[in-house]
């Protein structure tokens, strides 16, 4: 596993042992940010099921800000750290410790907003949809915010409406990578 292109170009990250994490492919992950091209010009990220952080990383690597990498388990917060400092860039980053939903309140609570958001989450156990409405509803989006979710091809996966355009969608064997675009 590697970040594929920007400034931290090549650079090999550390995989979470075991079966709690699945990381993001490489071949995935340059497809996904083939289509985030275009928006990634500064601003924060928010990597809300970080795993390795390898997403938010290379978020960073290609243009963005700062980036806010959150994940529960204490095995993937530890392998996070080890591939921020890799960088050589940990101002960029801020990492917390907390369930998704927790860290939404959290973070809404702090005033914080964000232009991108990546979901990655467990495949058995999204709650993509609930997400995004917590999302909307605290304010945690600014307005042209781009989503990008990565999931299996049976996910609930949010409804494009008029807050919510569903700009490009595609299929990589199991994986379905999704970007919304969020109109306040």
């Amino acid at each position: 596993m590697r970040v594929i292109a920007g400034k931290f170009g090549g650079l090999h990250l550390e995989a979470v042992k075991g079966r709690a994490t699945r990381p993001t492919t490489d071949k995935v992950k340059e497809a996904i940010f083939s289509m985030l091209m275009p928006y990634l010009d500064g601003g924060r990220v928010l990597d809300l099921y970080a795993g390795t952080g390898g997403l938010g990383i290379e978020a960073i690597s290609r243009g963005m800000d700062e980036a806010v990498l959150v994940d529960k388990q204490p095995a993937a917060l530890a392998v996070i750290q080890k591939n921020i400092e890799k960088t050589h860039a940990e101002d960029a980053f801020t990492v917390l410790k907390a369930p998704a939903a927790s860290a939404l309140s959290r973070l809404a609570g702090q005033g914080l907003t964000f232009d991108m958001v990546l979901l990655d989450p467990p495949y058995a156990k999204e709650k993509l949809k609930q997400d995004i409405d917590k999302m909307i509803s605290s304010g945690l989006l600014v307005d042209g915010a781009i989503v990008m979710i990565e999931s299996d091809q049976v996910a609930d996966l949010p409804e494009a409406n008029q807050e919510l355009a569903l700009l490009k969608q595609k299929d990589y064997g199991i994986t379905r990578v999704s970007i919304y675009q969020y109109e306040a």
